[in-house]
């Protein structure tokens, strides 16, 4: 197999080439304020060591023609106005690269300042902690399958998941402290196959090729957002082309699939795609005794009335399925070991944005909708546990931005979600691998729940050096008995020279408890909302324009955390991660009277240097960390949290040789995780909860690509190998009945596939 693939990529290599200097693509998009959203006019927008450019419109618009095919950097300049500067800008010959700039307004005035070109954008409402990856750094990430979620494995404070698993596990929280946004509406989870509660899963549902950037916080977020402890991912989706309709047909690593994108009338463009895997042909050919296979659809469309007013609508949806094939005992007991789940979820929205003088206002309305069949069955094909469950979330929401001065603005929010919850769990006398007895046999509840947010966020600038964000938030939750939270938030941004900047920020958070832990029994409606206390100080020094350099270190204090009255040893924030089946006992579904006395701690220090391709065209991202975890259950015992990894190393890095050829690689390292080891005959104990230690992990990964174009369509390969030096490294331990021994079940080793996308 491994040769095959080989060959059908040097057959892609071997086609016919054609004079790079005969095929020219073009860069159209919109410069506009970054608070306001204002258009600027009259901004200079030029391609780096060259003397190609334009100037924006009244309208902020630009449009650079008749571009040599290549890979290009791209920098606006305006009076009055920080000066920007983006990277790996393709130019192709199918469609127009769309580059659209957010200026800020010049405020410092300092002597022997002198202000250049960022590549490196920074919001103005954050001061720690936080990422912004583009497409195309995204697309290239060796080992990511073109997958949002996995391109941030690299980071630091990012543990690494199970195999075959994207569940975000940062700075020791648990997999359900994530928040995603996807153009501004708020996402339970975007992952196919995605945990209950949590919010991780094998792959992410949202098509790349519809990203224009991405943005993610791994804590000390600003006051904006809430209900969740650990970290912010944001996802910004692209408008459709203008010019024509064209589209993209994409075999990849999991997955094929069709975009079509293009303008409706000279107000309107939309976008649309479908994709399907093709896991379960994979999956049947190596004679699996079950077969996953999944859909997922996005379309949006934009619709703008005037330059002050817009609407957009927004659909993702994901359709999952896992079929069994129990025809031999080898196969039904394999198949007795998952826990299966079938969904069906979607994401819906409409938006609308207005631009006044000193700022804008955006109204949306959306609709969250996830459909849980979880079933897992022993290898008499009785069920052991089966889940039929529906959480619908519909949101109503409103943002201001208001600009006060050059050098302050206002961000004021509000929402209020309606829930529909319903749950049909059958548990039928479940002894867990501790002894312990699950009485919970059989539940069937619903209910309609209401939440409501309002917030306030002040950025200033002051004394020419300093950037100060004063925040406050309170949520309210009527499903629980301590309904309402109040989360103050400072963050305090110092500019020390004109290279390094000083950072630090502190706040409380706190997050709702999930709601299949609401029903297992009335006093858990009497939980709190978990509350975290951050603390988080650094510093981000320039070594080079391209290159960014930042140490950070920080502090999580967990309180009011879930634990299990039954299971006096576990408490939540252990949970949540892989598929959460009989193998962990079911704990993360919480089917068990729970107690908001839980606590415990994070805390590490990270280094990272991030290098962006300039005119050394190479790139990268380097990362370490330490930190540790510990969680406090019940019984009063401090144990290492079940996520705790005490060193994390990772490089991601890549050389573009030319607008042809590219190639990346990444490298990964992780110190083992805490698991609780098994006795002779198959039992666990508690006084051993999480005393034992996983081996460490490490990996490499590589990849190459290469790019043809054509006149009207270009075509992309890649050829992307996976742990090339077939690392066994072992995700976790469990227990094999049949064997009286201990599995030690490891990731896939060596996984070689390619990738071939034609744009039109």
């Amino acid at each position: 197999m491994k040769n095959i693939i080989l060959a059908i990529f040097i057959s892609f290599s071997l086609l016919i080439e054609l004079t790079a200097q005969d095929i020219t693509g073009s860069i159209i998009g919109k410069v506009f304020e970054t608070s306001t959203k204002q258009p600027i006019a009259g901004v200079n927008i030029f391609l780096v060591g060259t003397t190609i450019g334009a100037a924006s419109d009244v309208d902020g618009n630009y449009k650079i023609e008749n571009i040599p095919v290549g890979n290009y950097q791209i920098r606006a300049t305006s009076i009055g106005y920080d000066a920007i500067t983006k990277t790996d800008i393709i130019v192709n010959s199918a469609r127009p690269a769309m580059i659209d700039f957010q200026l800020k307004e010049s405020i410092i005035e300092l002597d022997n300042v002198v202000v250049t070109s960022d590549f490196f954008q920074n919001s103005p409402t954050e001061a720690n902690s936080v990422r912004n990856f583009s497409y195309e750094e995204i697309r290239r990430a060796p080992g990511g399958f073109e997958d949002v979620v996995r391109a941030l494995s690299i980071l630091p404070g990012v543990a690494q998941a199970d195999a075959g698993r994207n569940d975000l596990i940062v700075r020791g929280g648990a997999p359900s402290e994530n928040l995603f946004v996807v153009d501004g509406f708020p996402v339970s989870n975007i992952n196919h196959f995605g945990s209950q509660g949590a919010s991780g899963g094998p792959l992410s549902y949202i098509n790349l090729d519809f990203v224009r950037e991405t943005s993610f916080s791994t804590g000390g977020f600003s006051a904006l957002y809430g209900d969740k402890l650990s970290s912010v991912l944001t996802i910004d989706l692209r408008e459709g082309r203008k010019d024509k309709l064209g589209g993209k047909a994409t075999i990849a690593a999991t997955q094929f699939g069709l975009n079509i994108e293009g303008p409706i009338s000279d107000k309107a463009n939309f976008l649309f795609s479908v994709r399907r895997s093709y896991l379960d042909f994979i999956f049947k050919a190596a004679g699996f005794g079950f077969v996953p296979e999944y859909y997922d659809v996005l379309s949006k469309v934009n619709y703008n009335f005037d330059n002050h007013n817009s609407l957009s609508f927004l659909l993702v949806g994901a359709f999952d399925n896992v079929k069994f094939f129990n025809d031999t005992e080898d196969q039904r007991f394999s198949n007795s070991r998952a826990l299966a789940s079938d969904q069906i979820q979607y994401l819906t929205g409409l938006s609308f944005r207005h631009l006044f003088g000193k700022g804008f206002y955006t109204i949306s309305l959306s609709r969250n909708f996830v459909d849980y069949e979880t079933i897992q069955r022993d290898s008499m094909l009785s069920p052991l546990f089966i889940n039929i469950s529906k959480e619908k979330e519909n949101v109503l929401r409103s943002d201001l931005i208001y600009k006060i001065s050059p050098k302050s603005e206002l961000n004021i929010g509000a929402s209020v979600k309606f829930i529909q919850f319903n749950a049909d769990v059958k548990l039928p006398f479940f002894v867990t691998s501790f002894g312990d007895i699950l009485n919970i046999t059989s539940l069937n509840d619903k209910g309609n729940f209401w939440k409501s947010d309002l917030y306030f966020q002040y950025t200033g600038f002051y004394y020419s050096r300093l950037r100060l964000n004063l925040g406050l938030r309170a949520d309210y939750f009527n499903e629980i008995k301590n309904n309402l939270s109040v989360s103050p938030r400072l963050s305090l941004s110092y500019l020390l020279t004109d290279k390094t900047t000083l950072n630090f920020s502190t706040g409380i958070y706190h997050q709702s408890p999930s709601y299949i832990w609401l029903i297992a029994d009335s006093k858990n409606r009497d939980l709190k909302q978990i509350r975290v206390d951050q603390y988080i100080t650094g510093f981000d020094h320039r070594l080079r324009t391209d290159i960014n350099m930042r140490l950070e270190g920080f502090y999580k204090n967990y309180s009011n955390y879930p634990t299990s009255i039954a299971r006096p040893y576990l408490v939540l924030a252990n949970t949540g991660a892989g598929y959460a089946g009989a193998d962990d006992n079911y704990s993360s579904f919480g089917l068990e009277p729970l107690l908001s006395e839980g606590k415990g701690f994070s805390r590490g220090i990270e280094l990272s240097l991030q290098k962006k391709s300039s005119d050394i065209p190479h790139y990268g991202v380097l990362s370490l960390t330490y930190s540790e975890s510990f969680f406090t259950a019940l019984d009063g015992v401090e144990r290492p949290g079940s996520y705790d990894q005490k060193w994390i190393f990772n490089v991601s890095a890549g050389y573009i040789f030319n607008e042809k050829w590219e190639a990346s690689l990444k490298f990964r390292y992780a110190s083992g995780k805490p698991y609780t080891p098994f006795n002779s005959d198959g039992s666990q104990t508690v006084a051993f909860y999480n005393s034992g230690r996983l081996p460490e992990l490490h990996s490499l990964d590589i990849r190459v690509d290469r790019r043809w174009n054509f006149n009207n369509w270009s075509l992309i390969t890649y050829l992307d190998i996976q742990n090339i030096y077939n690392r066994n490294n072992i995700s976790f331990y469990r227990w094999d009945a049949r064997e009286k021994d201990v599995d030690r079940t490891s990731s896939i080793g060596i996984l070689p596939s390619i990738g071939v996308s034609l744009e039109f």
